[in-house]
């Protein structure tokens, strides 16, 4: 199976531990998150939110809806969570965060394998690995210009990491 990593930053206008409630209420993505077409909880998890599993439905600019269960495996507040995905993807997406002058800065890194016959057909073809990469990025920028409305239309930016 093909490997993929990609990771981003936001950096936002907001305090940490409101952005960082945003983030963790994987439920409520699709309210922000235009890309985020989906979240079906599956387990609850413990009180503090690790074991809690969600199937999330995506879809970017590419055509086709990715569809991966995300099991919560690590929550530090207000500074990290991690989850592992499995299905259609399989891998691990990490969310860390941290206080900058006026605001917070969130790094995610998303390191995943596909399991979609066509997408491993296809990714040996030299263009293949920077479409994902293009399509996962536009997702990235959509939920940055998401969490921004979320948090009352605070100033963000982005940064690819690659």
């Amino acid at each position: 199976m093909p490997a993929y990593r990609f990771s981003t930053l936001w950096r936002l206008r907001a305090p940490l531990d409101d952005v960082y409630g945003v983030i963790v209420d994987i439920d409520r993505w699709p309210e922000w998150w235009p890309n985020v077409r989906r979240i079906e909880r599956l387990e609850e998890g413990e009180p503090d939110g690790i074991g809690a599993v969600v199937r999330a439905t995506f879809v970017g600019r590419l055509p086709y809806p990715l569809r991966f269960d995300l099991r919560v495996t690590r929550r530090d507040r207000p500074t990290a969570m991690v989850g592992a995905a499995s299905g259609e993807l399989e891998g691990t997406g990490e969310w860390t965060l941290w206080e900058e002058a006026g605001g917070t800065a969130v790094r995610y890194v998303w390191a995943i394998r596909t399991t979609k016959r066509w997408m491993n057909l296809l990714a040996p073809l030299p263009f293949v690995e920077e479409l994902f990469r293009l399509n996962h990025h536009a997702v990235m920028r959509g939920g940055l210009r998401g969490i921004r409305r979320r948090l009352g239309g605070v100033q963000g930016t982005y940064t690819r990491e690659e």
